[in-house]
């Protein structure tokens, strides 16, 4: 089987592409932009395999998207690009409408026209999985309420807004047009190559170099949990054996505030880096408290009871164990974090409203 990945260079993506070259006899073509958070060294453990492309295309260049298709004859196309960052999407939203609601749309519309090119068997086998994010259902009212695959849509930032919009089209285009979609919706991703304007390898980086730790607020927000490369199992078999239509709520069983998860990483480096910089006692004396962002929700929660019983999938990692691999790969790949971090992006404060629109 042949499987289209685009966003293929981003954190997600580059860990499902790296499960399926490692873990199948599948195919992979990857189709990435190569943004500032894609980096193709994301995927140097497989990138010498026979069975990965790289293909460099914006998903809103339609053109050069049809090319592709016919060029590599997709069995499934998995749907990652996008423009993730909340923070960004405050500063700047234009660029979350253009790739999340406009590529989607772009790429729906030349997969729709290759799969009406393909003959009877090969249109039932294709799948279009559209990959998106539990931030669309906006924020949990009860502690003990969970996002379930029905919940109702209320996104609060412009960039659960662009993913709320994609989702909506890929339905419509299933509704419409008869297109074979599935959705999955997860929750927070965190583990290796994770670009460091995020919470996690933020912490860990600034931490090491005796930087302060921002915390929104008073960090009382509450996430879900899920190592990436438990999601990438996750993606790879609902696209794989998932039913057209379906949702599917993907999630880690982890349910943290962000301060606990920043007092967690602040107490694994003292185990694991105890000579900590200059003038600096504890790893939690470094913890700053800065104003919150605008619209921050503050609980989300996901029920993955439903992949788990139709499709057989589990997180096989804790938060205690998943984190303590993601702290461990962060101190032996500094290289790889240094590198990606070309100038453009020095872990300053995002997500104030503050930026002017259409900036990157």
């Amino acid at each position: 089987m042949k499987i289209l990945v685009t966003g293929g260079a981003g954190f997600i993506g580059s860990a499902v592409i790296r499960h399926i070259i490692s873990n199948t006899d599948d195919s992979v073509v990857n189709v990435d932009k190569l943004t500032y958070a894609g980096n193709l060294e994301s995927l140097l453990s497989v990138s010498d395999s026979p069975r990965y492309t790289f293909e460099k295309v914006d998903i809103c260049d339609r053109h050069t998207l049809d090319g592709v298709l016919q060029r590599h004859q997709p069995d499934v196309i998995m749907h990652l690009a996008a423009e993730s960052h909340v923070d960004r999407s405050i500063d700047g939203p234009a660029a979350f409408m253009k790739t999340n609601i406009i590529g989607t749309y772009t790429l729906l519309e030349a997969a729709r026209q290759y799969w009406n090119s393909l003959d009877d068997t090969a249109q039932q086998a294709f799948r279009f999985h559209h990959i998106s994010t539990d931030e669309v259902y906006g924020d949990l009212d009860g502690p003990e309420d969970l996002f379930t695959e029905t919940t109702p849509y209320a996104p609060s930032s412009p960039y659960s807004a662009s993913k709320a919009s994609s989702d909506h089209l890929v339905r419509a285009w299933l509704r419409t047009y008869g297109f074979p979609t599935l959705i999955t919706n997860c929750s927070n991703n965190y583990g290796p190559f994770h670009f460091p304007e995020k919470l996690i390898p933020l912490m860990i980086l600034n931490a090491l170099e005796g930087k302060p730790l921002p915390v929104y607020g008073q960090g009382t927000q509450v996430r879900d949990w899920l190592y990436v490369e438990d999601h990438a199992r996750a993606l790879y078999k609902v696209a794989t054996e998932g039913k057209v239509g379906e949702t599917y709520n993907i999630g880690g069983h982890n349910e943290k505030q962000n301060i606990d998860v920043v007092h967690t990483l602040c107490d694994l480096l003292e185990e694991l880096v105890p000579s900590k910089p200059e003038g600096i006692s504890q790893y939690r004396d470094l913890i700053t408290h800065v104003r919150d962002r605008p619209g921050h929700d503050l609980r989300y929660a996901i029920d993955a009871s439903k992949i788990e019983r139709e499709l057989g999938w589990t997180p096989q990692e804790t938060f205690e164990t998943g984190i303590r691999k993601t702290v461990l790969w962060y101190l032996d790949n500094s290289e790889w974090c240094q590198r990606v971090q070309d100038g453009s992006y020095r872990r300053e404060r995002l997500g104030t409203g503050s930026g002017t629109e259409g900036k990157e």
